[in-house]
């Protein structure tokens, strides 16, 4: 175990995930969220298939117990892929990542209705607290709306973020059970595959050819992905998920830069507001769930804000 070179990589994936979602959203105006699907998944299979190679496990770490496991997981992930892209494009990206915490907290939800976990009143309260988050981020979309123009398609935007979260947190609770029988390595890949095969079922629902820089664009996000997954898996190989968990917040920094300096978004008081009460519950859980000892550190390897 080396915590130091654990977060280094962990922060370094959260790095390399934004530049991917900057990509995306650069790309986003003139291709459709299941088109990038496509790049995205695709591209990456080729960067998990090397370090695959690299570390001796092209045959041992692509053996399944349950195919159907995957193709379900895959399933969920690729709509929580297709609403996030989508969402991208008409939001922000400090708002979306925003938006996006709310995944640990919906996981605690889900937890509770599909493995049976109980929710204390800790847990209860962050996960209160962190909603009344996602109001805030919201309120002004929702007080704005006027059935028409640009707020309508923020507030789209948002309901589709919104919507990315739920399928990501739907996507971890799948990859706890998955991964009680099934090698990291294989969910990785085979995710990846299961993405690329059914964002290929669109392409007879409007798929457009991309620009030369577009091109480039969504290449490009498929290699730094797959890039980032590695570093996000090697980072859990080296710290505890508990130490390394608060720092998926670095996030929101990395997205309020970007968002300024590439695409000359400023956030809102409202979305930092937001933000704050949402980062606030996901660390209240964070904190309570390492006070219980709970062992999630098989499923956390997975965990990216992609889903």
């Amino acid at each position: 175990m080396n915590p130091a070179l654990g977060i280094l990589s962990k922060v370094f994936a959260l790095f390399l995930f934004a530049i991917m979602d900057s990509l995306i959203k650069a790309s986003a105006p003139h291709v459709p969220a299941w088109e990038a699907v496509f790049f995205r998944s695709f591209f990456a299979l080729f960067v998990i298939l090397a370090w695959l190679l690299y570390r001796g496990e092209i045959r041992t770490g692509l053996k399944v117990k349950k195919p159907m496991g995957h193709f379900w997981r895959g399933l969920i992930g690729t709509t929580a892929m297709v609403l996030g892209f989508a969402g991208l494009g008409l939001l922000p990206l400090p708002q979306v990542v925003a938006i996006s915490f709310t995944s640990p907290l919906l996981i605690v939800i889900f937890a509770a209705m599909f493995l049976g976990e109980k929710i204390r009143v800790v847990r209860l309260s962050a996960v209160t607290i962190g909603l009344v988050g996602v109001g805030i981020v919201l309120y002004p979309r929702l007080a704005e709306f006027d059935g028409g123009g640009p707020q309508t398609l923020m507030l789209l935007g948002a309901t589709l973020v919104l919507g990315s979260a739920v399928f990501r947190a739907l996507a971890q609770i799948h990859i706890r059970r998955l991964a009680q029988t099934e090698q990291t390595s294989a969910i990785v890949f085979y995710f990846s595959l299961t993405a690329t095969i059914l964002s290929l079922l669109t392409l007879p629902f409007g798929w457009v050819m991309p620009s030369s820089k577009e091109f480039l664009y969504l290449i490009s996000a498929g290699l730094i992905g797959g890039i980032a997954q590695i570093f996000l898996t090697l980072s859990y190989k080296h710290a505890e998920a508990s130490l390394l968990a608060p720092f998926d917040y670095v996030s929101m920094i990395f997205a309020v830069v970007i968002g300024y300096f590439i695409f000359a978004e400023v956030p809102t008081v409202w979305t930092i507001s937001g933000a704050c009460l949402i980062v606030s519950g996901g660390i209240l859980i964070i904190w309570r769930e390492r006070q219980l000892g709970l062992k999630r550190g098989k499923a956390r390897p997975n965990m990216t804000p992609q889903g």
